[in-house]
């Protein structure tokens, strides 16, 4: 099984398209993930340099905070995926439902989303992240136990901050997770964050550690199916989530060298 690497936009959005996109490719990254805006001159260039370059598509669903209801919420959100679907993306990872919905009205947006995925034969999954239904390992289990096949990227770091802990007494939970994986943020996070400041950092260790024994878990889970590939995103971010120092605001570290240092880390010990 081929393990595909993907470079987020997230943290790049000051450059022009076709810059970011020959970076991407000189620093040996395999496809790129994207939270495609409707603008009319991104949707142009990024069609275009997709099909000349080869590189790959992962598109990411995530609607700005907005006060409505939640059928408003469902009219915006199949907007947006039909928008992303045209991409011809290998998948779509979701920020689904609110952590405040009930649990009836995340399910019909879960049940949406996959109706959606059905008819258009784009995968759709739904990204572990705080703030939306499956924001603890707990929450999601409730989902987990009335939609057997649902699937998740699993970006771990969330359910660290949200627990305040490395998950040690949630393996049940987690090997639950593992099996529905079927993307990988790659960032590491730890009781007080969903990022670290640094992964080469010794005093974060454990942590990367702890993270990295998560991640072999779903790779041999999807290795044993026989997949031709599995895509891992290496997903440390910009500010807020790259600390910052006090004043100045100049970020502790350099989010684009993070994760290349990840991508070289992951295929040395995956």
């Amino acid at each position: 099984m081929d393990i595909l690497y993907f470079c987020p936009m997230w943290g790049s959005e000051h450059m022009e398209l076709p810059g970011f996109i020959k970076r991407v490719i000189n620093t040996g990254y395999d496809g790129v993930e994207i939270a495609i805006p409707f603008d009319k001159k991104f949707e142009l260039e990024l069609r275009t340099l997709l099909d000349k370059t080869g590189l790959k598509l992962i598109g990411h669903q995530h609607l700005p905070p907005k006060n409505e209801t939640v059928d408003e919420y469902i009219d915006r959100l199949e907007g947006f995926f039909e928008y992303l679907i045209s991409f011809n993306p290998i998948l779509i990872y979701s920020h689904t439902g609110r952590d405040f919905f009930s649990f009836v009205d995340n399910c019909r947006i879960i049940e949406r989303i996959d109706k959606i995925s059905a008819e258009s034969e784009v995968k759709n999954i739904h990204e572990t992240h705080r703030g939306r239904f499956n924001f603890s390992t707990y929450t999601s289990d409730f989902y987990f136990r009335k939609y057997p096949d649902l699937k998740i990227a699993a970006d771990l770091s969330h359910w660290c901050c949200v627990s305040e802990s490395l998950l040690e007494d949630q393996e049940e939970f987690l090997q639950e997770a593992f099996r529905r994986s079927e993307h990988i943020h790659a960032r590491v996070g730890y009781s007080q964050s969903a990022q670290i400041n640094h992964p080469g950092a010794p005093e974060n260790k454990k942590m990367l550690e702890r993270h990295l024994s998560w991640w072999k878990s779903i790779i041999a889970i999807r290795r044993a199916e026989n997949r031709d590939y599995f895509p891992i995103t290496t997903e440390f971010g910009p500010e807020p989530y790259m600390p910052t120092l006090p004043f100045s605001k100049t970020p502790v570290a350099d989010q684009w060298e993070l994760n290349l240092l990840m991508k070289e880390y992951l295929k040395k010990n995956l």
